[in-house]
């Protein structure tokens, strides 16, 4: 169920799945009752209350949402499941998931007021162009974070992300790191490379796994297949 996972100290632990856990994601076309008893299983996994992981609509912009248990939102509610692309908790104590299928999932860490603060961020091109990672880091700085370190999930790779030649002009001039070259010579992006000096120069400790989402076989990738499922980062504490 977990391509790989680790403790990170403090009761912490950070995990992206992978495709034996199934399409994790309600938006591909699955069926929601499938969706929802892989969701489960997956939380049984994890050793988190049942209907207590929380996953965002992810809509590929720069908006954090914070979420909490003290919240008051139950599995059920329609504020339960909000429209961002990074959740953060102030004091730990939501599980939280990002879905990619070739974006890059980041999931953060740092000691708090409460303990730890944690998140779970979506940085796809354009996502990471308009600053989600920045306003994620800002966020758990706000809640008192100190010490922030970051995973960087499995994504497409630089080597394999093909984009148009103005698409690459554009990100170059607003991320240079971003810029790179397929294996057969045309224009890409290597946004697991942008993710990490975004984060680096934010002065957050990179722990950046290896692992190309359209290489894989065992990972989702909607450029090897549009019908893909996705898969999932995940960060709790037991």
């Amino acid at each position: 169920m977990f391509w790989w996972q680790t403790q990170a100290g403090d009761g912490l632990m950070v995990a992206f799945t992978n495709t034996t856990a199934g399409n994790l994601a309600l938006h591909v076309g699955d069926h929601p009752g499938q969706v929802l008893l892989r969701r489960a299983a997956l939380e049984k996994r994890m050793q988190v209350p049942a209907g207590s992981l929380r996953f965002m609509n992810q809509v590929h912009s720069a908006d954090v949402a914070t979420v909490d248990t003290a919240d008051g939102l139950g599995p059920g509610s329609p504020s339960a499941v909000p429209t961002a692309d990074a959740l953060v908790s102030a004091d730990g104590s939501s599980p939280l998931a990002v879905m990619v299928a070739d974006c890059v999932p980041v999931l953060l860490a740092g000691r708090g007021p409460g303990g730890v603060v944690t998140a779970a961020a979506h940085a796809g091109r354009r996502g990471l162009l308009d600053g989600v990672l920045a306003n994620t880091v800002a966020t758990m700085r706000s809640a008192g974070a100190t010490g922030l370190r970051a995973w960087i999930g499995p994504a497409v790779c630089g080597a394999c992300y093909e984009v148009p030649e103005a698409m690459l002009a554009d990100a170059k001039a607003r991320l240079p790191v971003l810029a790179s070259r397929t294996r057969w010579d045309t224009p890409a992006l290597d946004l697991p490379a942008g993710a990490e000096a975004e984060l680096t120069a934010l002065d957050v400790q990179v722990i950046r796994l290896p692992g190309c989402t359209l290489e894989s076989d065992d990972l989702y990738s909607h450029r090897r297949s549009s019908a893909a499922g996705r898969f999932a980062g995940v960060i709790w504490r037991r």
